[in-house]
C-alpha cells in the first residue's frame, strides 16, 4: 500500500498492530484522526498516557483497578465466600454484564498453554490458592467457580487448578456448557452437545 506521508505510514504500522485491527481499518482510523480538531487527537493521546502511566492491578483478584483494591472486591454487597475463576478482565466484564453473578473474581491473568510458553507459574495460581488457605477476615472462600474458556489450553488449566485446590476445604464447581438460547442442535459440534447431555438438569 503506498501512503502520501510516511508519518502516515507509521500511525498506520502502529495501530495495525492492536488485535483485531488489519491495515485497511487502520488507515480508516488515522484518517478520521487527521479530520478532527487537534484537541481531540490529543485528549485521545492524553488518555492512553495516563493509562498506560497510571493503571494498577488488584491486590487481591488482580482485576484491573484504578486503585489498590478494586471496586468489586471493595463492594460490601458482594459475596466474598464465592470465587468466579477467569482467564483475563474482560471475561470479568462479559460476566458482571449478564447481572446474575454476586461474588467475587479471581484473573489468573491467561491460560497454561505450552505452546505459548505459559506454564502455571506464569499465572495467579499460588495466589488463589493462597486465597483459600489465608483467607483475609471476613473473606473464607467456600466455593470457586472456574469460568475458562471451553479450549484444549481452558480444559488443561482447569484440571491444574482442580489438582491443586481438590484437598483444600472449599467446593469447585465449573460453569455450565452447552446449547446456547435460540441455538439449534443440528448446527451444534459433538463437544458442545455431549457436555449438554452429560451436564444435565432439573427441568423447572
Amino acid at each position: 500500500m503506498e501512503y502520501p506521508s510516511k508519518l502516515i505510514e507509521d500511525a498506520v504500522n502502529e495501530v495495525a498492530k492492536l488485535p483485531g485491527i488489519g491495515k485497511k481499518t487502520a488507515l480508516r482510523l488515522v484518517l478520521h484522526l487527521i479530520k478532527e480538531s487537534e484537541d481531540k487527537t490529543q485528549m485521545l493521546t492524553a488518555a492512553l498516557t495516563r493509562l498506560r502511566a497510571n493503571i494498577r492491578f488488584c491486590k487481591t483478584c488482580h482485576n484491573i483497578s484504578d486503585a489498590e483494591e478494586c471496586v468489586i472486591c471493595k463492594s460490601p454487597r458482594r459475596d466474598k465466600s464465592v470465587v468466579c475463576v477467569v482467564e483475563e478482565t474482560k471475561d470479568v466484564m462479559a460476566i458482571e454484564n449478564t447481572e446474575q453473578y454476586t461474588g467475587v473474581y479471581h484473573v489468573l491473568g491467561g491460560i497454561i498453554s505450552p505452546v505459548q510458553g505459559i506454564g502455571p507459574s506464569d499465572l495467579h495460581i499460588d495466589e488463589l490458592v493462597e486465597r483459600v488457605t489465608k483467607p483475609a477476615p471476613g473473606s473464607e472462600v467456600k466455593e470457586i467457580i472456574l469460568a475458562l474458556s471451553p479450549t484444549l489450553e481452558g480444559d488443561t488449566t482447569a484440571f491444574y487448578l482442580h489438582r491443586k485446590l481438590k484437598d483444600l476445604p472449599v467446593k469447585i464447581t465449573s460453569i455450565a456448557r452447552g446449547i446456547p438460547m435460540g441455538g439449534d442442535l443440528e448446527y451444534a459440534d459433538e463437544i458442545t452437545l455431549g457436555r449438554s447431555i452429560t451436564g444435565r438438569v432439573l427441568f423447572s
